[in-house]
């Protein structure tokens, strides 16, 4: 029924003329879904409060109450026609009444971690884009179809949005910077292993994929209340520059059973990494960083090792922001390993003298879809220096890509053998004294199986070539801006 109902509210989505993409769907599917949810919430802890004798507060006022505006109803429970706002009083009230009220929770907050505060981010942060105000009451309506009473509901509801997620990333645009393939991270989170009680931090969040998945690899081990409460309130940290990735994280975590995120909208690398303290370390980091993005040469003040790369800016602020002893898995282009320029020299020098980069893991092409990159996964721990790193080729035996895209068995036989180190066909074992102390050159190549010239296909090769015009098309385009 949920799987239906979102199609029904893209379809609205599809004829109405603010939205153009699936990341504008997305958008607006969020901030409808999120008023929604933090309605149903308001009822639900009403009747808890109404149980033990408390008096409730709700949040949002009347006025602006889902049940008053979007969703107005009869005595009998029907829905109250007469009453629902439509048409240009409808958008009206939401671009002038609406959102300049929730807009204002920000100031009106007592902190940043409160839901208030979330309320207020994510309203200054987007935009209604819809222009018909019949359109809209149909999205309404159809959203008020859904509920989010119990557990069960709610997980429902996180896959079906989870699966707009993958689509909003397999769109193009800038959707796939939001999305990590989950068979990946779960691999990741498997060899990382946190434990309840540790801290988990994404400084690059983009859809929240990360804690989502190592919230739901710990609610499983979570044995009573207080586990409950500590993976609820005082495990899961990110950060995440972009406005609409924010609020997509926030909702995201949100239907995975985390009712307030510890999400800040900021930009990571503007705070100088040596002011991070003790009390702002972390046990396990678990990211995605963006790569590419030359960053401000004020930003680059920021860091030690000097680069325009945001990927190399990220990793240096991951290592500065795990404890001692705390574990990392980071997603990073290969070309790191191997690269000759200062920076990357001097980052994998950092890594194998200042950290145990224990595995890395060799991603094929066609992991990310819509980007041409190939990728590795490092795991290290902060604190002691690498002695021996034990690399493994993920070799899914097919070409990878939007109808065939990685799954978690792919991965099976690297976490297997990764919890014993253990050398195979695509597994070998490098000591760290035999890498050359000049270049730290840490080029993954398999001495356990003879590589053979891989026939391409076709369609593989004209849809690289198309994404490298589109990308020179890009770049002239921006050049051409400057002139």
């Amino acid at each position: 029924m949920f799987e239906q109902t979102f199609k029904n509210i893209d379809d609205v989505l599809w004829k109405e003329a603010g939205c153009a993409t699936e990341l504008d769907y997305t958008e607006q599917t969020s901030w409808i879904l999120f008023l929604k949810y933090l309605d149903d919430l308001e009822r639900a802890n009403e009747q808890k409060a109404e149980l033990h004798g408390k008096k409730f507060t709700y949040i949002i006022d009347k006025k602006h109450r889902w049940s008053t505006w979007a969703a107005p109803k009869k005595k009998d429970g029907s829905f109250d026609h007469d009453n629902a706002k439509t048409g240009d009083d409808l958008i009206d009230f939401v671009n002038r009444d609406l959102f300049p009220y929730l807009q204002g929770f920000r100031t009106r907050a007592e902190g940043s971690d409160t839901i208030e505060y979330k309320i207020g981010e994510i309203f200054s942060e987007i935009k209604n884009r819809f222009q018909s105000g019949y359109s809209l009451r149909d999205a309404l309506e159809l959203m008020d179809s859904l509920s989010f009473g119990s557990q069960d509901q709610k997980h429902e509801l996180s896959h079906i949005y989870e699966a707009k997620l993958k689509n909003m990333g397999n769109a193009g645009r800038n959707g796939g910077e939001y999305y990590t393939p989950r068979p990946l991270i779960r691999a990741m989170i498997q060899v990382i292993n946190p434990k309840i009680g540790e801290r988990i931090y994404d400084g690059a969040c983009g859809s929240a994929g990360f804690l989502c998945e190592a919230f739901d690899y710990l609610r499983a081990k979570a044995s009573s209340t207080k586990d409950i409460r500590t993976l609820q309130e005082k495990t899961f940290f990110g950060k995440e520059k972009k406005s609409l990735a924010y609020v997509i994280a926030i909702m995201n975590m949100i239907l995975h059973g985390i009712e307030a995120p510890n999400v800040i909208h900021a930009n990571t690398l503007a705070e100088n990494i040596s002011d991070i303290q003790d009390k702002d370390r972390f046990d396990v980091v678990l990211a995605n960083p963006p790569f590419g993005g030359k960053e401000r040469p004020e930003i680059q003040q920021n860091f030690p090792i000097k680069t325009g790369e945001t990927a190399f800016l990220f990793l240096q602020h991951f290592i500065k922001s795990l404890k001692a002893g705390g574990r990392a898995a980071i997603v990073i282009k290969n070309t790191f390993l191997s690269n000759s320029d200062n920076a990357s020299v001097a980052l994998r020098k950092e890594l194998l003298e200042n950290c145990n980069l224990f595995t890395v893991l060799d991603m094929p092409g066609g992991t990310f879809q819509g980007a041409g990159v190939k990728t590795v996964v490092l795991f290290f721990e902060k604190g002691a220096p690498t002695r021996k790193i034990w690399f493994y080729k993920c070799d899914p035996g097919r070409n990878l890509g939007k109808t065939n895209p990685l799954n978690d068995d792919d991965l099976k036989d690297f976490v297997a053998l990764q919890a014993k180190f253990r050398d195979s066909e695509n597994s070998w074992t490098v000591d760290a004294k035999s890498v050359d102390p000049t270049t730290f050159d840490l080029s993954v190549k398999n001495p356990n199986k003879v590589e053979e010239a891989a026939l391409r296909d076709p369609k593989d090769i004209i849809a690289e070539m198309a994404a490298l015009d589109a990308e020179s098309a890009e770049i002239l385009a921006s050049i051409g801006a400057i002139l």
